[in-house]
């Protein structure tokens, strides 16, 4: 009996022994694509390389958009150049001409719940510091303060400390599956996921801002009641209760009490549904809305506006 309980004790210093080195390593493998973001008096943020040129940081975390430099994980100062920011993401991305830096590695699967994970930055010339969790929630759609739906968001509960906010939130091989930051929900440490990272910096990079549409309406979700689906099975739609005028929505036909049931093939059963359609390459082309009138399904071909 003595020497089962002191065989199993060895055992589990062997395993934790086991996990601590491996999650030491994964901090060590992505140290090299972590960098010092300097944008702002105070603590500076951290950053990533996303791909050997460019590099994906917070907003929040640059206060101007000249005179910004980064600090590699071997010291050296780079200048960086501003490329584009996307306030509703709170994220940015400079660019850093011939630094010889290694793009982090993307994880090949999103985060799940109850994932293991680990929080890294680098704020200082000190090197790498990094906290550990796990994937506390999944979600999305998420309204934001500033008016915004971000699709998706990890939670964890691993610890972003000060200056973390750009940096990564990483699996227990060291690759990349999101974006820290702090900036979008009154200082609640959130994880943008790296697969809408990269599409935000893609276009950052591309065009240096987000397309974002609108349509120019008010609208309450309803349930449809089964002899008003106009052949459809979805059982919610977004009433329409007001139409601004001179707007795209107005321009293409829509009118208050039509209930707006799909958008360019997608159906759309709430408010969080529709805003995420409404970005991108839609944003200024013509697409087609249907709506359910007077019990009638119609479709309508809609001009998406630009926000300013």
């Amino acid at each position: 009996m003595v020497l089962d309980q002191t065989n199993n004790a060895t055992n589990a210093a062997h395993l934790l022994r086991a996990l601590s080195n491996q999650m030491a390593d994964a901090v060590e493998r992505v140290s090299p694509a972590l960098v010092v973001v300097n944008g702002r008096q105070r603590q500076p943020g951290s950053g990533i390389v996303y791909s050997p040129d460019f590099i994906l940081t917070a907003d929040h975390v640059l206060e101007r958009e000249d005179d910004l430099t980064i600090q590699t994980h071997d010291k050296r100062t780079l200048a960086a150049q501003f490329v584009g920011r996307d306030p509703a993401s709170d994220l940015a991305v400079l660019r850093v001409t011939e630094s010889g830096l290694t793009p982090a590695s993307v994880a090949s699967q999103p985060a799940r719940v109850g994932q293991l994970t680990l929080a890294v930055g680098r704020a200082s010339e000190e090197g790498p510091m990094a906290s550990s969790g796990i994937v506390s929630s999944m979600g999305g759609p998420l309204r934001t303060g500033r008016g915004v739906t971000l699709e998706r968001y990890i939670r964890t509960d691993a610890t972003p400390y000060p200056g973390f906010s750009g940096g990564p939130l990483i699996d227990a091989e060291g690759a990349v599956l999101g974006v820290l930051t702090t900036g979008l929900i009154n200082g609640i440490a959130l994880a943008i996921p790296i697969q809408i990272a990269q599409q935000i910096a893609e276009a950052l990079i591309k065009q240096g801002y987000i397309k974002r549409g609108y349509l120019g309406v008010s609208s309450q979700l309803v349930h449809l009641p089964e002899a008003q689906r106009a052949g459809r099975t979805q059982e919610h739609g977004l009433l329409i209760i007001k139409v601004e005028d001179q707007s795209p929505a107005q321009k293409g036909g829509l009118l208050v009490g039509d209930i707006l049931v799909a958008l360019d093939g997608h159906e759309v059963h709430d408010s969080d549904d529709l805003q995420p359609l409404l970005t991108g390459e839609r944003v200024g082309k013509e697409i087609p809305i249907q709506v359910v009138r007077g019990g009638n399904l119609q479709i309508l071909q809609v001009v998406v506006g630009q926000r300013q």
